[in-house]
């Protein structure tokens, strides 16, 4: 192919790459909130567990909104990631040989998984620990005892009950705790609906310092670790990519185990707030990600991949 026909062949590919995401945008839009909704559950459940005010706030007037976009963006990259790199590789299979495309159909399908399952292990693992001890830690800082003393024996005090839920249909004036929310709540009337009108007012700690996120800083830090997440559970993979391209022999992996298991703790600590906790819930499974991958290595050499495939590629097998 000339110059000018790769041009074309070039914004072919980018042009039916870039059409289907417009309505995947369109979709991942009206699943924001949802998808926020989720994302936040995670700090407003230990800010609730250590007596926080268990809501995130959005200091300007657009800051949710915003985010809802900053989510479907990341979301319609991520989920269209398989048909961008398919419209990727229906410009390079062309050119490339056999066993090259062999080594290219393990390693994407594989990045792809392993990027997922980082990001996963970040919500569910990483995530609760983290906002844990950063809760704790403000807390004891500057915690005030309050003083205790026998009250006056006039002293009438009001009988409020605790509850795990809202009650079904309380009366106009009613009062009560929820517990599952640490909240103080009153029924101020009924709608045209008969559906009751409550409002409550959060229930906190003797905490020294009062917490409450910003929607959009917490959102923002969530994708930037959620990036570092996806990169660093690619370790088998550059791995594999090593061994196959020849710069590393899986016995130099074996000599360099120690060198490798720091740079694991290293990185742990630039991925994640350098907390005890979380560097060493990251730094061992990115250690057991790099065994993982010598092992593939050993079992998937590069000879064994490629086989008798030697010859050019032909664009009729892209």
């Amino acid at each position: 192919m000339s110059f000018g026909d790769h041009l074309d062949e070039l914004r072919k590919r980018l042009i039916w790459a870039v059409l289907p995401l417009i309505p995947l945008l369109v979709t991942a839009f009206f699943l924001g909130r949802p998808i926020l909704y989720a994302l936040i559950a995670p700090a407003r459940e230990k800010l609730a567990a250590h007596g926080q005010v268990p809501r995130l706030l959005a200091t300007a007037p657009f800051e949710t909104f915003g985010t809802v976009i900053h989510i479907a963006l990341v979301v319609t990259v991520l989920v269209g990631a398989p048909w961008l790199l398919y419209q990727l590789w229906r410009f390079i299979a062309p050119g490339l040989y056999v066993h090259e495309r062999r080594f290219v159909r393990i390693l994407v399908p594989m990045s792809g998984v392993l990027a997922m399952v980082g990001v996963l292990f970040l919500y569910f693992v990483i995530l609760p620990v983290i906002l844990n001890f950063f809760i704790v830690f403000s807390n004891d800082i500057g915690g005030s005892r309050v003083d205790q003393a026998a009250p006056p024996p006039e002293t009438l005090f009001v009988k409020v009950p605790v509850l795990a839920a809202d009650p079904v249909a309380p009366e106009v004036g009613d009062a009560w705790v929820n517990s599952s929310i640490n909240q103080w709540r009153v029924c101020l009337g009924v709608d045209a609906d008969g559906v009751p009108k409550i409002s409550g007012t959060e229930l906190i700690g003797q905490a020294g310092i009062v917490q409450q996120y910003r929607v959009s800083e917490y959102i923002k830090t969530f994708l930037n670790m959620a990036l570092g997440f996806g990169a660093g559970f690619q370790m088998p993979v550059v791995v594999l990519l090593l061994g196959w391209l020849g710069i590393v022999e899986p016995k130099d992996f074996g000599r360099f185990r120690k060198h490798i298991c720091a740079a694991c703790f290293v990185a742990s600590a630039v991925l994640t707030p350098a907390d005890p906790l979380s560097m060493l819930l990251l730094a061992v499974p990115l250690y057991a990600l790099f065994e993982f991958g010598v092992l593939l290595l050993r079992i998937l050499p590069a000879e064994r991949v490629i086989g008798s495939a030697r010859e050019p590629a032909d664009a009729g097998d892209a």
